[in-house]
């Protein structure tokens, strides 16, 4: 047996294990990456660590203690009353509201991690207050960032575009970002009738909890009062954003940094923030991705891409590049693995049988769409940043959502962009 089947033979039994034992996957997969990387593919210690993904570490633990800091002080209540007051109270409206706020920041230039760090906080945590399924909230906003993602001045557009015109490909810059528009509002409508949104009140009601902190708070701190710990975290979120988009900087270093300077003037928020970052998740998140840079480094990706381009039928292996596409974007980075797959569909593509324009926009649609999965970024961000939910539970709830995206979409974008462009 290759290296190649053995090391994926042992993610399926990380995930069996992990599934049915009530393990820390993420823990798991360090005991995995350690094993297979030492002992099959012979990889030193600092190979092996070489794949630990230390900018989501960052990212993960910064824009969640920032969040919880925001949550302490009562700026993320703050916020969720004035969206509320922004569309008239009508409930029904925030998630939708959050899927064009996504958009529209990845569309003008924002990685989607960094839209979804940005959105993701606020949008779960009125999700929390007005029982909206948090599944709902987590999957408009990836679905809004992602539907963004690829207009010609996006982050994802400009690189895949430029992949086809280095590989000498034709090309469509508004029939990519159509595709991935149109496909992430067809899913986020879905989504939002299948979670509830038809049953979300139209105007604001208020919850338990809501007549509880009225009680609780009416004669001195209500959740409208703009106290000076609000006001200073309101100027942080700004200045995360400002830093962000305007100025490329960091959103795992930059969050982490404005909590250190609020946690200074207000040291218990910011001793209660530390200990609600949600630690299990970054160890689930990072052990996962640890174990897919060994499989990458060991070349069991471009192995998988190499059998899928040898096959002699263009339209199976255009479908089957797709799934490979979603499968491993669901674990690791989406750039990257278009940037890897385009280039193995081009000896097929040249061959003429198959549209150019249609294979990279299935390719680029299934490889982005499946991003609501835990074990990526902007998943992993969803989940980090839910309160008051059973984080097991709501896993699940993501990993079972990711496992339909990615067995369902390929084969749909498949059959109405790759299919109708044969030769």
């Amino acid at each position: 047996m290759s290296d190649e089947l053995i090391s994926i033979l042992v993610l399926v039994v990380v995930f069996v294990i992990a599934t049915t034992r009530s393990i820390n996957m993420g823990a798991l997969s360090f005991a995995a990456a350690f094993g297979v990387g030492e002992l099959v593919a012979d990889f030193s210690a600092d190979h092996i660590f070489a794949g630990f993904p230390g900018d989501l570490f960052v990212v993960l633990v910064g824009v969640t203690y920032l969040f919880a800091l925001a949550r302490s002080n009562g700026t993320t209540d703050w916020l969720v009353h004035a969206s509320i007051r922004l569309v008239g109270g009508r409930v029904a409206l925030i998630p939708w509201v959050m899927f064009a706020v996504s958009g529209a920041l990845t569309a003008i230039g924002a990685v989607s991690p960094a839209a979804v760090a940005i959105v993701a906080p606020l949008a779960l945590s009125f999700a929390a207050r007005y029982r909206i399924s948090p599944l709902l909230m987590g999957a408009m906003v990836v679905h809004g960032s992602q539907g963004g993602g690829f207009s010609p001045i996006s982050i994802y557009g400009s690189i895949v575009n430029g992949i086809v015109d280095r590989e000498k490909l034709p090309g469509n810059e508004i029939t990519l970002f159509l595709a991935s528009l149109v496909v992430n509002l067809i899913i986020a409508a879905v989504v939002f009738v299948v979670c509830g949104g038809l049953k979300l009140p139209r105007t604001a009601v208020a919850t338990d909890q809501e007549r509880e902190d009225g009680a609780e708070e009416a004669p001195a701190d209500p959740a409208g009062r703009l106290t000076p710990a609000r006001i200073a975290t309101l100027a942080a979120l700004a200045a995360l954003v400002v830093a962000v988009l305007a100025f490329d900087l960091d959103a795992g270093l930059t969050s982490i940094s404005l909590a250190v300077a609020l946690s200074v003037f207000w040291p218990d928020h910011g001793k209660k923030a530390v200990n609600e970052v949600t630690w299990p998740t970054v160890l689930l998140i990072c052990g996962v991705l640890t174990y897919v840079g060994v499989l990458d480094e060991m070349g069991t990706i471009d192995y998988a891409g190499r059998a899928v381009s040898d096959i002699g039928i263009p339209l199976l292996a255009a479908l089957l590049l797709c799934y490979i596409g979603a499968i491993v974007s669901a674990f690791a980075s989406s750039v990257g693995i278009m940037g890897a797959l385009i280039p193995l569909a081009v000896p097929f593509l040249a061959q003429g049988d198959i549209g150019a324009v249609g294979m990279i926009a299935a390719l680029a649609v299934s490889a982005t769409v499946v991003d609501i999965s835990p074990f990526s970024t902007n998943g992993a961000l969803v989940l980090a940043n839910a309160p008051d939910v059973d984080r097991d539970r709501f896993f699940r709830q993501l990993m079972i959502y990711g496992g339909i995206m990615v067995v369902a979409v390929p084969p749909v974008v498949w059959l109405a962009m790759v299919v109708p462009g044969l030769g």
